[in-house]
């Protein structure tokens, strides 16, 4: 029978890439999510958290006390200053300890990431859940929930953490992976569950989309695994991300299950299965991406072909959502030598181009400058006499988590060479096709959607698109990991060996 708790929550939310060209401190989660627990609104803002969903419709059904911590998230970018990692992490301690002085907590939910960099901290998670378990002590269930792209270390399971990561690539599980957090911290509560985790490094990195065979059959495969094996509470296959070096970089399979003889042989046996069959799927299941005129070729000859739906071509390596600019000009520059046409491009990260097209006003002609402001991997900027199309103050697009949106900011469309480029001011990937309506652009009437993205804008776009076209275009997200710098990656791994 469910009982009521007291549930800390709280979140610090960062996938760090140590090759950004883009530096990460507090005032990029003020940009981002900053919700401290003194504001007035704290706990309605922290329950409004797409993240969250699943765990406040859950704790909501139980009638739980919700105690509200610091909750921080920015966009992905380059390693924090230790002083502002440990300012954020000594926050968010500070309220879980002012809530212990005014009662019981029964359990801690926290929002993480898995691969969080900061100064002299190459696992911020592992440091995080550490130090909260000296906190609350041996008995106090904690539970994070986790991106899939999570670096998963020794001292994160070392915490007595219970480790949930979403499964889906695009992360559109958040919701279900929440809730099946907060039951069994429910059930730890009630002394009716007691769980051990098992682990397994999986040397491998890469980009395993699940939206098709074969990982969508070994999603599929993890789902069965947690239903049919007696004892397992909740199998996450962690992928790892690529662009944080660090000792613990890798993918990996982590077991939960209940902490009998029985359900830890079981749980052994399934790590085996497991970590043998993603490892078996690493060819087959990383994205294929073509270089940039490879990529482009395709494109153009699938439009040709195509049954009036748009093709998508992806520009993987400026994603903002790994730690790119977002403002790189290769895609664009190559589309206009080309002279193709009937093209929507979205979306670039120039918030001095929006400021100069907003001043100008909707139908106005002007010359702009566009793009390639941040460094090399950017590419050098791209003039173009453009029309005004539209102007938005405050864009917003459809997040991964239904219900949920993200703000672009003041952003605007233009159009030059038959192309309708949308720039916005708040670095963001792609999710929907928001992005493009509204500013009135309609992608499905594209011959070719050009969006900055990796993955997760397939929820949004396979409905429309005739076919998906990865491009492996220079940027900071580049797939070839063999010609990056790593100072601490563990070898072998493959690709790299």
């Amino acid at each position: 029978m469910s009982k009521p708790m007291r549930l800390f929550l709280g979140g610090l939310v960062h996938e760090t890439s140590s090759f950004s060209p883009l530096p990460t401190s507090v005032q990029s989660f003020r940009d981002g999510v900053l919700i401290h627990r003194s504001a007035s609104q704290a706990l309605r803002q922290i329950a409004a958290q797409p993240n969250l969903v699943g765990v406040v419709a859950a704790a909501a059904r139980q009638g739980d006390t919700l105690l509200p911590g610091l909750y921080a998230e920015a966009q992905p970018s380059g390693p924090l200053s230790r002083a502002d990692y440990e300012q954020l992490r000594d926050e968010l301690l500070a309220d879980l300890r002012a809530h212990i002085s005014l009662g019981p907590v029964d359990a801690v939910l926290l929002v993480l990431h898995g691969a969080m960099l900061a100064e002299g901290y190459h696992d911020c998670e592992g440091d995080l859940l550490q130090r909260v378990r000296e906190l609350v002590g041996p008995r106090v269930p904690l539970g994070a929930l986790l991106d899939l792209h999570c670096n998963l270390s020794p001292a994160m399971v070392e915490s007595g953490a219970v480790l949930v990561a979403c499964k889906e690539y695009p992360h559109i599980d958040y919701a279900a992976r929440g809730e099946e957090l907060h039951a069994m911290l429910s059930a730890m509560a009630r002394g009716e569950l007691a769980l051990k985790a098992q682990w397994r490094r999986v040397p491998m990195l890469g980009i395993f989309g699940t939206t098709q065979p074969p990982m969508r059959d070994f999603v599929r495969l993890l789902q069965a695994s947690e239903q049919a094996v007696p004892g397992i509470a909740s199998v996450s296959v962690l992928h790892g991300f690529p662009w944080s070096d660090t000792p613990h970089t890798s993918a990996a399979v982590l077991v939960l299950a209940q902490d009998t003889p029985a359900a830890a042989k079981a749980a052994t046996q399934l790590l085996g299965e497991l970590s043998e069959a993603f490892y078996e799927l690493r060819d087959r299941a990383s994205a294929h991406r073509l270089p940039l005129p490879a990529a482009l070729d395709e494109a153009v000859a699938a439009m040709q072909s195509s049954d009036g739906r748009p093709v998508v071509l992806a520009d993987t390596a400026d994603n903002a959502g790994g730690g790119a600019a977002g403002d790189s000009t290769f895609v664009l520059r190559e589309l206009l030598e080309r002279g193709i046409r009937d093209v929507a491009l979205g979306m670039i990260w120039d918030p001095q181009a929006v400021a100069i097209a907003t001043s100008a006003g909707a139908g106005a002609r002007l010359p702009l400058r566009i793009g390639g402001k941040v460094g090399p991997m950017s590419g050098d900027p791209v003039d173009l006499d453009v029309e005004v199309l539209a102007c938005r103050p405050d864009a917003r697009q459809r997040s991964l988590t239904p219900g949920g949106t993200d703000a672009l900011g003041p952003a605007v469309a233009v159009r030059a060479g038959g192309i309708d480029i949308v720039l916005n001011s708040v670095r963001q990937q792609v999710f929907s096709p928001d992005c493009f309506t509204e500013l009135g652009v309609t992608p499905g009437d594209k011959r070719l959607v050009v969006v900055k993205s990796t993955q997760h804008f397939r929820s949004g776009f396979d409905a429309m698109a005739a076919t998906v076209v990865y491009a492996d275009s220079p940027g900071s997200l580049q797939s070839d990991l063999g010609r990056l710098p790593y100072k601490h990656l563990p070898r072998p791994v493959w690709p790299l060996d």
